[in-house]
């Protein structure tokens, strides 16, 4: 069974799950060995850990859609992948849709923002006419090969436009083809509860510490209706915060911080020593000549 057919099959089991945040090898294995069903590559914290530049819209198809082949091909949970707005217009979508699923993602989600975009809990951003996006979704429908790949159309017209153009726009989606749809940054915990309500397609939720929408548990956000919920940042949260203590403390100290117990070989064994292990020994030992 493909990560997609898992994928579509824990979105027709109705169970709501949650999909941490990823941005590199080492983060995506933990979060599988965590036990989560799903994991989600973060443009923002692909944007940091991969180039160096905040979520402004400044990485490229070739690199987004590179760090989903490293990510898919580092665990066997399916990856959902922000494709942001497609990297130009419907033409330009259509070659993204091609080759995110040529890298193993198994979901995308495409956002309504003009090019280049920003944060979604960003101020100023703007979304291109509807229309527009209506066409783009028409382009990612006619190009996947594979109908297990989930598409996901998100729309950031709360802010610029309000609630209520956010959800005319989000059944419009729906109604072109999207298999799931993200309103992102909902303001209130009344918008919350009414996006799975009004909404006539699956719907996920966005789980941003410190963003724009207000704080609510994964289990609420199930009671609603909401299919998936991310967590993009919490992984990468978590390692700024750890990596600026031992930091300061070397810099301060020129001592190694107290050992958290992650020595090499256990740090190898999260991605994969043991199997590369048995690899090598099944190998060393037979005729080379």
């Amino acid at each position: 069974m493909t990560a997609r057919t898992v994928l579509r099959r824990m979105l027709a089991e109705g169970e709501t799950f949650c999909a941490p945040g990823v941005y590199d090898g080492l983060s995506a294995h933990l979060v599988e060995k965590a036990g989560f069903k799903a994991a989600y590559m973060t443009g923002a914290g692909t944007a940091a850990s991969l180039i160096g530049k905040p979520d402004l819209g400044l990485t490229t198809l070739t690199e987004m859609a590179g760090h989903v082949g490293r990510l898919a091909s580092a665990i066997d949970i399916p990856l959902i992948a922000d494709a942001d707005t497609g990297y130009g217009n419907a033409l330009h979508v259509y070659r993204t849709i091609k080759e995110y699923e040529r890298a193993g993602a198994a979901a995308l989600h495409l956002e309504d923002q003009v090019f280049p975009k920003r944060c979604g809990h960003l101020a100023g951003k703007q979304v291109i006419p509807a229309g527009e996006f209506v066409a783009k979704i028409h382009a990612a429908v006619d190009a996947r090969t594979d109908s297990e790949m989930v598409l996901i159309a998100r729309t950031d017209a709360r802010a610029p436009l309000g609630f209520d153009e956010a959800i005319e726009r989000a059944n419009r989606y729906a109604e072109a083809g999207a298999d799931v749809i993200f309103v992102e940054a909902p303001q209130t915990i009344e918008e919350i509860e009414r996006i799975p309500k009004e909404v006539s397609a699956p719907t996920m939720f966005n789980l941003v510490g410190g963003g724009r929408t207000p704080p609510v548990d994964i289990g609420r956000l199930g009671e609603l209706g909401y299919s998936f919920v991310i967590a993009p940042g919490i992984c990468m949260d978590a390692a700024v915060v750890a990596i600026r203590e031992s930091l300061g403390r070397l810099l301060d100290t020129g001592e190694l911080p107290e050992s958290r117990g992650m020595s090499p070989e256990r740090l190898f064994s999260i991605v994969g020593l043991d199997f590369w292990t048995d690899l090598s020994d099944r190998y060393a030992g037979q005729d080379t000549r």
